[in-house]
């Protein structure tokens, strides 16, 4: 027989707070400077031509302009008007 009653509901209910991650613009799409593409854990996906990464690994445009996703798993910002 168990020595203490079920205590499991108030034990239970703790979680992490969610992270947000995946992509943030989709290919063709306008983006502003200083936009964030994609959040990341670690690099998937690589920054190309007006893009930069973050120290979390976050990718984010430096220019105004239409996100591409190139071969592997390469991402630019073209710029252009909107």
């Amino acid at each position: 027989m168990a020595h203490k009653k079920g205590q499991g509901a108030s034990r239970n209910n703790r979680d992490s707070n969610s992270k947000s991650r995946g992509l943030k613009a989709s290919g063709g799409q306008f983006v502003s400077a200083g936009s964030i593409i994609v959040r990341q854990l670690g690099t998937k996906f690589k920054p190309g031509k007006n893009v930069r990464r973050a120290s979390d690994d976050t990718l984010f445009t430096v220019v105004d302009g239409t996100v591409a996703f190139e071969s592997r798993r390469r991402v630019s910002v073209y710029p252009g008007e909107e």
